[in-house]
């Protein structure tokens, strides 16, 4: 790799990094009551601000946006290593079944502790379920003698993601009270989030990044296949392993706090391949930011447009859906 490729990221990271911020701070001025952006950041920088509109933005819009960013880049970047440790670019951790595990086991620990079950425990729940549900479908993806091949893999996903799915909806339909707790969050929404719940996950999902990170080398390898992953020294099944591990961490945390959404680490490692190639070098640090941007816009966007708090898995499926049906048209040589 030249060295024009390998410091191309630095510009389209500087553009992505200033996009971010100030759409973080409109996204904090948009919703049923309209803040100035001038108000936003005198709230944010000056804590001797102490109005209505002040308590507002600290107290429910920071929070959200907050939890937007971490969750779209834990998602992103959990797609980007899914689809490396699986040569399937058609891996997401929505797509994949790991996801619904989790959010599986969101559900049943709120049947048995109540509603009141804290965030805290609710992420370790989805961290069990989102680790039992990769091993299921890894295990049958594996199944004869081709072992796991990118397609096996999605079937499998879209199997055990489907059953658990099932499984959380007649949990739901025959407890009626926690279908009232968890109503909107089935859906994937961040409303009603505090700095609390965000503080309680975000340990999980930036010990996730930093891990996704520093192994930024071995992904790249990974990706390549393991024939060629193994000559170049590297040992295929501990490093799914260790993707495994992370992405449990990401997707879990994720789920814990918004629920489980999809297309975001389907749409946006896809992008920065399309854009700067396919060192995970670049593509993970860039999916990082174009997860956190995604999530926080498609968030933020119904309430500008319809003054209406619309569940962001809606938004983003609307995105996402197009997208996956392109790709999968562009993959098709896949199933050959």
């Amino acid at each position: 790799m030249t060295n024009t490729q390998t410091t191309n990221w630095y510009l389209p990271t500087l553009v992505l990094c200033t996009a971010l911020a100030g759409l973080s701070v409109w996204a904090i001025s948009v919703g049923s009551t309209h803040i100035p952006m001038l108000t936003v950041v005198q709230a944010l920088t000056d804590p001797s601000v102490d109005s209505r509109e002040a308590q507002i933005i600290r107290t429910v819009r920071l929070p959200r946006v907050l939890a937007a960013i971490i969750v779209g880049a834990a998602l992103a970047v959990a797609g980007a290593i899914m689809q490396a440790a699986t040569n399937n670019p058609l891996a997401d951790p929505g797509l994949l079944g790991v996801n619904a595990g989790a959010a599986f086991a969101v559900v049943v620990l709120i049947v048995i502790k109540g509603p009141a079950a804290g965030i805290g425990a609710l992420a370790w729940a989805a961290f069990l379920g989102a680790a039992v549900a990769a091993v299921l479908v890894y295990g049958l993806g594996a199944l004869g003698r081709s072992g796991p091949t990118p397609v096996k893999l999605v079937l499998a996903g879209v199997v055990i993601g489907t059953f658990l799915a099932v499984l959380t909806m007649t949990i739901l339909l025959v407890d009626g009270k926690t279908l009232d707790a968890v109503r909107l969050w089935t859906a994937g929404s961040l409303r009603g989030r505090v700095l609390g719940d965000v503080v309680q996950v975000m340990p999980y999902i930036a010990l996730g990044l930093i891990l996704a990170m520093l192994f930024r080398d071995q992904f790249t390898a990974l990706s390549l296949g393991a024939d060629v992953a193994q000559g170049l020294g590297q040992n295929p099944a501990k490093w799914r392993a260790v993707s495994a591990g992370i992405v449990v961490l990401l997707a879990g945390g994720s789920v814990a706090i918004a629920g489980p959404l999809g297309f975001v680490g389907l749409v946006v490692p896809h992008m920065v391949r399309l854009t700067l190639g396919p060192d995970y070098r670049n593509i993970l640090p860039l999916a990082m930011l174009g997860g956190a941007l995604l999530t926080l816009l498609a968030d933020a966007l119904p309430r500008a447009v319809w003054r209406n708090d619309i569940p962001i898995g809606i938004s983003l499926a609307l995105v996402g859906g197009p997208f996956f049906i392109w790709l999968a048209r562009r993959s098709s040589g896949l199933a050959r």
